[in-house]
Parts: structure tokens; C-alpha cells; sequence
């Protein structure tokens, strides 16, 4: 088979303790056999292992963060497809996601394929809106109460036992046992993330994770469920395990087929003693494990970039049970004019 030459740009790069899915994304890309990829780096900060690490990236741009303003960051990848001809763009942060959602056409005219939420499936995923989405869409969620002040942590106490869950609206969560904790959390999380600050019923049992892919149409394009078996302190998965639960996968087809979400998603669960599910949270994104998908069989990056381009994707509904993942910490030694070339010329 003759392979098709694509210029893939992909953001999320931090493969660091609290990992981005770009690393990942980029490895299952490079083992399709139907693309030949030349790989473009989307970076925000300029310590991004992904930029140093060795055969992974053709070029390096960095971009503005997205607080900067939309219209900065469109620029910059305006500017960067003017050089390399972008023909799928990845990006895989909640916070970006608004930016590039809202400049799909535009992106567009230019030849650049993405395949993202609209942003009415973005917004009524959000955190601060769980509880009515799990009654539109008949799934246990915890009840949770948004926090605009430290003041309403009395309201929440008059709601909730400890412990308790505080989240911010884009990351991090912490599970709070009494008053002093919260407010910790509290000015944490609003002081990285803004408000609101989320205030969720601590609900008991075991994590475990789906991660998927949705045509926009209502079908499953893949699915690949899996138990988190080492969990950091920011609460992201070292280890995992994929798991045979038709009860998590028929979760998943139901919420894609009722939504019909459109794009790559994870859905945390927990699973209570009794077997029940409930959604903790909708990343409306790629996860940094989906590495674990490709190796139980299901390409999910591959699958996300024909998506993009318009081509017919089989649905995968086989994977292998019983696959792990273990991340590990790997020191890596770079010349300092691979870090200068970054940090002044932005692009390498």
C-alpha cells in the first residue's frame, strides 16, 4: 500500500508528571500504515520533553496560550502553515479547545482538517454542569455545588459530608476532608483556574476510565475501557489495565449516540461496590493513556486524523483485555542550543 504524505500538527507536548496526550498521539500516528507523517510540535512553554525527545517531532513552533486571545494563537498557526502546510491539527488541551473550536472555518479555508465538540457538546460537558447532564442523559453523576466564594464552603458543608471533592473547571482536583482543606483547594484552583470552583460529592470506589472516538453521526468509531492501577498525587494514571465490562462500554455508546459527540473523549468513572457507574468527569479530548488503546489494538490516533480528513473509518470493536501500561521517568540529555534555538527564535 502507498502511504499518504500528511503534515500533522499536534499540541500537548508535556509529557512530564502531569502528561499531555501529544506524545502518545503522535507514536499511534507514526505506526499507521496507511500515513506517512511529517510531525509538527505545538508547544507553550519551552521545557516541553516532547521537544527534545529524538525522532518524535520534524519541526518545533511555540505558540501563545490560549489566555493570550484567540486571535494571537490563530495567527501563529496562520503564520506556521504558511511555512509547513498544515493539513490536520490535533490539539488535545481543554483550555485550547474553545480557541480552535471557535475557528474550525477559518482554520478550514486555509486546508487545515480538525475534528473537535461543537461547542454546544463542549459546553454542556463542563464540570460546573455534570448534574444536568446526567439527567439529559439518564447517567448517575455526583451532585456537586459551584463555589464563587469562600463564603458559600458553609452552603456546601450543609450539602455534603467530608470528604469532598474540589475541582477546577479545566484541571486539577482535590479531595478535601473539612473546612480548612477546602479553603486550601479553594484559593488553589481559583487562583491557576478562575472560577467557578467545584465542589463535587466524594463518591466511593474504584476509577476506572473509557476512552473513545465519535463520528458526529452517533456511532462508536472505538471505545477501550481500562482501570487506573497507579495514581499520582494530581491524580493521573502511571498504570493501567484494560478491562472486559460491557457495562461501561454500553455507557459509552449510549452517551456518543444521545450526544452524538463528535471527536475524541474520556469518561471518568467510578464503580461502586454495588456496580453502579458514576461519570465523575468528560474530558472532551484525547487522554494522555491512549497509547494503551493503540497497543490493545485500536488505533484511536490514526482513526481521529482520517476523521479529520474526511475518510470512512470502520468502527473497532475488538481490543485485547488484560493489556497494562506502565509510565516511567526517563532522563534525557540535550545540547543547551536546542533550548536557545526555543526560547529566542521560538521554533526550531
Amino acid at each position: 500500500m502507498i502511504k499518504r504524505n500528511i503534515t500533522l500538527a499536534v499540541t500537548g507536548l508535556n509529557n512530564t508528571d502531569n502528561p499531555g496526550p501529544g506524545v502518545p498521539f503522535i507514536r499511534g500516528v507514526k505506526e499507521s500504515e496507511e500515513f506517512e507523517v511529517r510531525v509538527i510540535g505545538l508547544v507553550y512553554e519551552n521545557l516541553e520533553p516532547g521537544i527534545y525527545m529524538e525522532g518524535l517531532c520534524d519541526r518545533i513552533f511555540q505558540i501563545p496560550y490560549p489566555s493570550a486571545g484567540s486571535d494571537e494563537l490563530i495567527e501563529r498557526i496562520e503564520y506556521i502553515h504558511q511555512q509547513e502546510k498544515i493539513d490536520v491539527l490535533i490539539p488535545n488541551f481543554d483550555a485550547e479547545l474553545f480557541s480552535f473550536m471557535k475557528n474550525e472555518e477559518r482554520l478550514l479555508k486555509l486546508g487545515i482538517h480538525t475534528f473537535l465538540p461543537t461547542l454546544n457538546q463542549y459546553k454542556e460537558r463542563e464540570k460546573n454542569r455534570l448534574p444536568e447532564f446526567g439527567k439529559k442523559y439518564g447517567i448517575r453523576v455526583p451532585s456537586s455545588l459551584n463555589l464563587g466564594s469562600l463564603g458559600q464552603i458553609t452552603e456546601m458543608e450543609e450539602k455534603f459530608d467530608y470528604p469532598v471533592m474540589v475541582k477546577g473547571q479545566f484541571y486539577d482536583a482535590y479531595l478535601s476532608g473539612n473546612n480548612e482543606q477546602v479553603k486550601t483547594a479553594f484559593l488553589k484552583i481559583s487562583g491557576k483556574w478562575g472560577f467557578p470552583v467545584i465542589a463535587q460529592e466524594f463518591i466511593s470506589g474504584t476509577e476506572v476510565n473509557v476512552v473513545a472516538l465519535g463520528d458526529g453521526k452517533g456511532n462508536t468509531v472505538a471505545a477501550v475501557p481500562m482501570r487506573k492501577q497507579y495514581i499520582t498525587d494530581k491524580g493521573k494514571a502511571w498504570g493501567g489495565i484494560t478491562l472486559a465490562d460491557e457495562k461501561m462500554m454500553e455507557l459509552t455508546r449510549s452517551l456518543i449516540r444521545q450526544t452524538k459527540w463528535k471527536g475524541g473523549m474520556e469518561l471518568e468513572l467510578i464503580k461502586t461496590k454495588a456496580s453502579e457507574y458514576y461519570l465523575i468527569e468528560i474530558n472532551p479530548r484525547i487522554p494522555a493513556w491512549v497509547y494503551l488503546a493503540v497497543g490493545a489494538g485500536q488505533n484511536i490516533p490514526e482513526a481521529l486524523v482520517k476523521l479529520a480528513l474526511g475518510m470512512e473509518v470502520t468502527p473497532m470493536q475488538q481490543y485485547k483485555i488484560g493489556k497494562m501500561f506502565v509510565r516511567y521517568s526517563y532522563d534525557m540529555i540535550v545540547d543547551l542550543e536546542k533550548f536557545a534555538a526555543i526560547s529566542m527564535n521560538k521554533e526550531i
